[in-house]
């Protein structure tokens, strides 16, 4: 099927025109829809006649939320792909993908220019610097020149939207959170169609011109799936370029925010901060979340201090999220088996296959454990320039096999277990991590943990975690292993607990395992037994 995006984006903006699109909270900048409209025929233009640029090309971005907002979801308009780095990656990682991708050209942040600005010109791509350099230099150009130099002229070429091998809109990295990152490919459908899946409008967004705060990365695909609705319902995109709790606040008291979308982690230092009695966040209407499973009893408190205003959303890179979705109706706390239910991800969203599969990918009934196969129109056909990836990680089928460990109920509600290769084998018995961590965070000291298992002479593996706590809070490892042991079989709970002032986080706030796991076997912790 072919679509003119630059179309579709001309009817959003006539229709939308002066409503604001864009509001980039710490420069003090806005762009009504038109504005906006503008602006990416301008950027698509210079990437057409400035560069040579055309489809089957490719441009890179590695920029902060601000200047991101600038290209997602305008520039899907552009026949030509993006590739969205993040901006929190190692210098390494980013000229790894770089590689990868080989774009033509690169929108860089200027702090971040210095250490791949001799790399880049080695490989003859293109460098586009967002804000003015204090000093001309050869071969960089400036962004809002370009624009100012560019026709406004509408984008007229069509492309086909449901096909990876014709045409990509964007590519961008997993988190590698577990492993080495792979690269998605999105086709517009991907991404476009399942913008405007029903499920957005009547949970996430029930109301019209919404205000809608990111301070999560919006080249990250939890957040940066939530803009196309908003978009969509002709709402504005604040920026923030940091999720420092404090300013959040703010941001929603100033600006009388809709909609927050936020990983469990930062919904915790809102908890941690008091920050609901700092501020007045009564103007929100959604707190949308996901990003990594999040702790059943510090979502009670949550809705104690806010409300059923909540929507989790579960689904991954390869599969543009979301793919299953708790409703509002979901979180409620009023009986225990409601209470039960906030261990869940919710129901499969419209449109969307997930099913449970043995090691021979056999379906399994309800109640089973097994991987979390899924596939839906924003399931990706493969990894960009690795068929062996593809191979090991997609069915025949269509069917994306997450790695995800999980079950589902009679009806219908996904329950996530582990990351298979999370789970836990000590002493013959299985321990999944995130029931660990649950327990953990139950503990009214602790804020968040991270439970793995290390190798042990004499049981296989034994469970160890990196717990934080709450600010001001004290305990010891002693206490939160009996906490465990009351609550858990005892063969759950940790050996060894160390006690941390931070762990360690993915840009996505997700918390990185491999480095937990490395961090607690260098160090010399605090063992009890």
């Amino acid at each position: 099927m072919l679509v003119n995006m630059g179309r579709v984006f001309k009817q959003t903006a006539l229709r939308f025109a002066e409503y604001p699109a864009v509001i980039n909270v710490e420069r003090d900048r806005r762009y009504s829809y038109r504005q906006m409209h503008e602006l990416s025929n301008r950027v698509s233009n210079a990437l057409k006649d400035r560069f040579g640029l055309h489809q089957g090309d490719f441009y890179a971005t590695i920029l902060d939320n601000d200047n991101m907002a600038l290209f997602h979801p305008w520039m899907l308009k552009s026949p030509v792909g993006a590739a969205w780095i993040d901006v929190r990656d190692s210098v390494a990682e980013q000229q790894s993908r770089i590689r990868h991708v080989e774009p033509k050209l690169v929108f860089i942040e200027n702090r971040l220019l210095p250490p791949l600005d001799e790399q880049l010109r080695a490989w003859e791509i293109n460098i586009v610097v967002m804000d003015r350099p204090a000093k001309p230099r050869p071969g960089v150009y400036y962004f809002w020149d370009l624009v100012e130099q560019s026709a406004p002229s509408e984008v007229a070429e069509a492309f086909r939207a449901d096909s990876a091998t014709e045409h990509i809109s964007v590519l961008r990295f997993t988190g590698g959170t577990t492993g080495k990152a792979k690269c998605a490919p999105y086709t517009l459908s991907n991404l476009w169609t399942w913008g405007c899946n029903p499920a957005h409008f009547y949970e996430t967004l029930p109301f019209g011109y919404p205000a809608a705060l990111f301070f999560s990365p919006l080249h990250h695909a939890a957040s940066g799936s939530v803009v196309i609705p908003v978009h969509l319902k002709g709402g504005a995109v604040l920026t923030l370029n940091g999720a420092d709790p404090e300013t959040i606040g703010r941001t929603i008291e100033g600006h009388k925010v809709d909609m927050i979308y936020a990983v469990p982690t930062v919904l915790y230092r809102m908890l941690d901060m008091n920050l609901p009695r700092k501020n007045n966040l009564g103007s929100l209407k959604t707190i949308r979340y996901g990003g990594s499973p999040i702790s059943p009893a510090k979502l009670e408190i949550l809705l104690d201090l806010f409300g059923q205003i909540f929507v989790q959303g579960y689904g991954s890179t390869e599969c543009w999220p979301s793919v299953t979705m708790l409703t509002r109706k979901d979180h409620d706390i009023q009986t225990q088996e409601q209470i039960d239910r906030l261990r869940s991800v919710g129901q499969p969203m419209p449109g969307e296959e997930v099913i449970i599969c043995d090691e021979e990918g056999r379906a399994l009934p309800a109640g089973q454990h097994g991987e979390i196969w899924i596939r839906g129109p924003n399931t990706i056909e493969g990894y960009y320039k690795a068929p062996e990836l593809t191979e090991k990680n997609f069915s025949s089928r269509g069917f994306w096999k997450s790695g995800d460990m999980g079950y589902m109920d009679e009806e219908g509600y996904l329950y996530l277990v582990d990351r298979k290769q999370d789970m836990i084998i000590s002493g013959g018995y299985n321990v999944y991590a995130i029931e660990v961590e649950n327990c953990l965070n139950s503990h009214p000291a602790v804020r968040d943990s991270a439970v793995v298992g290390l190798p042990h002479d004499v049981w296989g593996e034994e469970v160890c975690a990196m717990v934080l706590l709450s600010h001001g809070s004290t305990t010891t490892p002693r206490e939160l292993i009996d906490h465990c042991k009351h609550n858990l079989a005892r063969y759950k709970a940790p050996k060894k607990i160390r006690i941390t002032d931070q762990l360690p986080l993915s840009s996505a706030g997700k918390i990185l395992r491999r480095e937990v796991r490395r961090q607690l076997s260098d160090a010399k912790h605090s063992t009890s037994r």
